[in-house]
C-alpha cells in the first residue's frame, strides 16, 4: 500500500470517527430526547459490556485447555454478579472480577492443577 493510499484511508477513517462522535452532539445537543429513546439508549453500555464478558467467558481456547481453565472465569463471575447486583458499579465489578480471577488462577497454579 502506498503512502498516498494510506493517508486517504487514514483521513476517511478519522472523518468517520469524528463524525460519529461529533454529529450526534451537534444534532441533539440542546434538544430533549423522548423518554422511550432515552430508555433504549440506556441499554447500550450494559449490552456492550455483556458481549465483551461473554466472549471472554466462552472462548474456545478455554475449552481446549481443559475444564479447570474454563471454570476459573465462570467461578469469578459469581462474586462479580453479586457485587454488580448490590452496588450497580461497573468499576467495582471490574476490580472484583480481576481480583477474583487472579486469585483463582494463582490458587490453581499453587495447587498444581494446571
Amino acid at each position: 500500500m502506498s503512502w498516498t493510499t494510506f493517508a486517504i484511508v487514514l483521513a476517511i477513517t478519522a472523518l468517520c470517527t469524528v463524525g460519529a462522535r461529533v454529529l450526534p452532539v451537534l444534532l441533539f445537543g440542546g434538544k430533549s430526547l423522548p423518554p422511550a429513546l432515552k430508555q433504549a439508549l440506556a441499554y447500550i453500555p450494559p449490552a456492550a459490556f455483556a458481549a465483551l464478558v461473554a466472549s471472554d467467558l466462552f472462548k474456545p481456547e478455554n475449552w481446549q485447555a481443559g475444564w479447570v481453565a474454563n471454570l476459573i472465569p465462570l467461578a469469578a463471575l459469581i462474586p462479580v454478579a453479586l457485587v454488580g447486583r448490590k452496588t450497580k458499579s461497573l468499576w467495582l465489578c471490574i476490580i472484583v472480577g480481576v481480583a477474583c480471577y487472579a486469585a483463582l488462577k494463582y490458587l490453581c497454579l499453587w495447587l498444581g492443577i494446571f
